[in-house]
């Protein structure tokens, strides 16, 4: 009898813990202003959650019962940081959490950034609670090829939550690649090897599809990595910040037929016309990047003057030098806000752009019925220095509830 009631009482307990996670499950989330960032801001919005999903959007839609509510001035998408470090490099910024740049050769596309990710790190749960729900992360700028990139939610579950395992492959062009190795020293020297890789490759894609198996060469990693670059698998994400080295990764795109984005771009204000000519879209560098080096002629306009061009444009929160290595990203949109960018442009500059731009637009960057629900609760505006981020839920869950 004893054992029979234990079992009962398991099975209710049980029940129970289902219950709650269907309760926890299904939320409706109440603003006085919904960008849901596919149509017009909602007044009084209303977005539906069931299992992780939008289930509905609209203006003063009646919450079903057994909705949890949350409410907020603001409502806005989850912020897609379209290329950022956090994961390999971590908050400490010490060589035990340095994985993101590897310094032995100049050339080294092979590299998959799922292998250093750190789904543990505390970088990661910072950049959450600023309202950052996915991130495009891997290799760093400093090398002709530095590796792979991946686009993963700030959920912390591990390795359960990536969209893509590899999403772009990394290039430098500019000094910064001269800082690190002893070739190459220049732009030119260094168009002149990136172009011997990807001719190389050319050459082992048309080896490895020949019907006979038995004249394939043996695989290199290396140039399988090119490969899909050349085909447009994966993209090429180019930092070249000089518009010299602008106008290089453009010729190069060109020649090769790359499917690029564009990325720091510091002088890409000068080269307006031929970079929408390109049709290339630019993660552009942090507002407030130190006006130093190649970033000497950084201007606090870029993202203000490319988006009125019609150039789709993402704002990154970049790379820093000390801790906690990486930057506030609704502050860099702030201050292009401050500096002649549209508010509703900055906005889409934080979720449907840079969405659009790692490929995983059907999924997040805007509030849509069957859409994740990555979503963000403001007090304010959030182009507001006194605003804040008070809750952030990633796929229907609520991940952060401090006001940051």
């Amino acid at each position: 009898m004893k054992k029979h009631i234990q079992v009962v009482a398991a099975i209710v307990a049980g029940l129970a813990i289902v219950g709650a996670r269907q309760v926890q499950a299904q939320i409706a989330v109440k603003g006085e202003t919904v960008y849901t960032m596919a149509g017009t801001p909602i007044k009084n919005g209303v977005v539906l959650i069931k299992d992780g999903k939008i289930e509905a959007v609209g203006a003063n839609l009646q919450v079903p019962q057994n909705y949890k509510t949350y409410s907020a001035k603001v409502v806005t998408p989850g912020f897609v940081d379209a290329h950022t470090s956090v994961g390999l490099a971590g908050i400490y910024n010490v060589p035990a959490d340095q994985q993101q740049l590897e310094k032995t050769s100049p050339v080294q596309p092979e590299l998959r950034a799922i292998d250093a990710y750190n789904p543990n790190e505390e970088l990661i749960g910072w950049v959450r609670s600023h309202g950052v729900t996915t991130i495009n992360t891997g290799h760093a700028p400093g090398a002709l090829a530095s590796g792979q990139l991946m686009a993963l939610k700030t959920s912390a579950s591990g390795f359960n939550n990536l969209l893509d395992t590899t999403s772009m492959v990394a290039f430098t062009l500019g000094n910064q690649v001269a800082e690190n190795y002893s070739s190459p020293k220049t732009t030119a020297k260094g168009i002149a090897m990136l172009r011997a890789e990807l001719q190389a490759a050319q050459v082992y894609a048309k080896k490895m599809g020949n019907k006979d198996a038995s004249k394939r060469p043996d695989r290199n990693l290396k140039l399988e990595a090119l490969r899909a670059v050349l085909s447009g698998k994966y993209k090429a994400l180019v930092t070249a910040n000089k518009a010299q080295d602008i106008m290089a990764a453009l010729r190069l795109a060109k020649e090769f037929n790359l499917d690029m984005v564009l990325d720091g771009a510091s002088e890409a204000y000068l080269l307006v016309d031929e970079i929408k000519a390109a049709g290339v879209p630019v993660i552009v560098h942090p507002t407030m990047a130190r006006a130093y080096g190649e970033n000497k002629n950084i201007s606090f306009e870029t993202a203000a003057i490319l988006a009125k061009a019609g150039i789709p444009v993402a704002i990154q929160s970049g790379f820093e030098a000390y801790v906690p290595r990486a930057r506030v990203l609704l502050f860099e949109a702030s201050v292009a806000v401050a500096n002649g960018m549209k508010p509703e442009q900055a906005l889409a500059a934080l979720t449907i752009v840079p969405s659009k731009i790692i490929g995983q637009d059907k999924r997040i960057g805007s509030l849509e019925k069957g859409k994740d629900a990555d979503i963000v609760l403001f007090d304010g505006d959030p182009f507001e220095y006194t605003s804040h981020v008070c809750t952030v839920l990633v796929d229907g869950k609520v991940v952060s509830e401090a006001c940051m």
